[in-house]
């Protein structure tokens, strides 16, 4: 949409192919249907939360910056506000009033929309791009056109109609595809914690810190803060998210995987260090002294992770709470500040917020997006072999991308 817009404004006659009954979907899902529609952070920034390829948009963040996506939402009536992280969404909290701000830019710019099209080819003569055929209502199209920007999405969320279908029409006219595989996805458990998840199932715990870690060198491969979710296969919510995204690049790491070498360690109680977590559980005791152990941590952990707890530290759950030693006590104090699960994979790439791989950037003029090997072909958004963190930045690159491919 956004390189509609631009290439419009630059006074060509556009034409917006669009597979889906209408445009948008993916941008309606975003920020659990909030859109999340950008970082406030400065756009510097913006290429350190972008691991995959970040160097490569360092042109189209300057071109497009957020301070340009938030004007031209203001210009259409949508109003945005800043929350936690840095993270910028409409003070409406839907993310329709942002597809609807792009939608009055599509009709003021007389862009023409051509739904419910499925292209099947881009027609090139001597290298030059001359048009594209598509198929709708059972009849095939071939539209003539000098310039063709490919902006169909990866291959997450298929259901928004971002299946993949693009990297073979870019692969049809000699393109590389960097290897696809999902980022920013939930992450899989195994084994005893693959039991310990599904007992917790549903649990979402707020303030939690998080270390993902390589065990067979100690090493930290990402560390974070906030939210967590348990679930049926494993483990899920925002710093899960963000984690995948390190993990995803981390060597070696489905080898590392299949060994058990990848561990999850949560500290459920970060705001206390030891000492004070073990005078917090006295205090606890204390007031249940005479009842029996597997009744008494109501006060300290949710309901759903207290059988857990209860077995994990290997206290008898009819213990009276009195009876409780010393060494018993630091033990269940050591595993809520280091409570580990093995995490044995990545959930499949259905699941993943965005795609990690795409048309190799090595491929593609970085100031103008176009095909360094056929000319008149531009690349915009997820297509491209560019992947960022969550909070905003990989929207940023869709507008950055779309604007500059537009432009040119």
């Amino acid at each position: 949409m956004m390189a509609a817009i631009t290439a419009a404004k630059q006074k060509n006659d556009v034409i917006l192919l669009e597979k889906m009954d209408s445009c948008g979907r993916k941008l309606l899902i975003t920020g659990k249907g909030r859109c999340n529609i950008t970082s406030s952070l400065d756009m510097e920034e913006f290429i350190k939360n972008t691991p995959g390829n970040g160097k490569f948009l360092y042109s189209c963040f300057k071109n497009f910056t957020n301070k340009d996506i938030i004007k031209m939402l203001k210009d259409n009536g949508v109003e945005t506000k800043i929350e936690r992280g840095n993270r910028v969404f409409p003070v409406s909290d839907k993310s329709l009033s942002v597809l609807k701000a792009f939608e009055n830019e599509l009709e003021k710019n007389n862009v023409k929309i051509i739904t419910k099209a499925k292209v099947t080819k881009i027609n090139v003569e001597n290298n030059n791009v001359i048009g594209v055929s598509f198929e709708k209502d059972n009849k095939t199209f071939n539209f003539k056109a000098n310039k063709i920007i490919l902006s169909t999405g990866g291959k997450s969320y298929h259901s928004t109609g971002s299946n993949g279908e693009g990297y073979e029409l870019a692969k049809q006219l000699g393109h590389n595809i960097v290897e696809i595989k999902p980022s920013l996805v939930p992450l899989e458990a195994k084994g005893e914690s693959l039991k310990i998840c599904k007992e917790m199932q549903g649990l979402s715990l707020k303030n939690i810190k998080m270390k993902l870690i390589d065990a067979s060198k100690s090493k930290i491969i990402y560390e974070d803060f906030g939210e967590l979710m348990f679930t049926h296969f494993g483990v899920s919510g925002p710093t899960i998210l963000s984690s995948s995204a390190h993990l995803l690049r981390y060597k070696n790491v489905q080898e590392l995987l299949n060994d058990s070498k990848i561990k999850l360690i949560l500290d459920l109680k970060p705001a206390l260090d030891e000492e004070k977590l073990d005078k917090r559980i006295l205090r606890d005791f204390e007031k249940e002294k005479n009842r029996e152990y597997k009744n008494s941590l109501s006060d300290l952990l949710p309901k759903k992770m207290i059988n857990v707890f209860v077995n994990e530290s290997k206290i008898n759950p009819n213990k009276k709470v009195n009876e409780i030693t010393k060494k018993e006590r630091k033990y269940l104090v050591q595993i809520l500040k280091n409570f580990e699960i093995t995490i044995s994979g990545f959930r499949s790439i259905e699941e993943a917020i965005i795609t990690s791989g795409g048309i190799n950037t090595k491929e593609i003029n970085p100031k103008t997006m176009e095909s360094k090997i056929i000319k008149g072909l531009y690349f915009a958004g997820e297509i491209i072999d560019v992947d960022a963190y969550t909070g905003g930045f990989n929207l940023q690159i869709a507008y950055s991308t779309g604007y500059t491919a537009g432009t040119n």
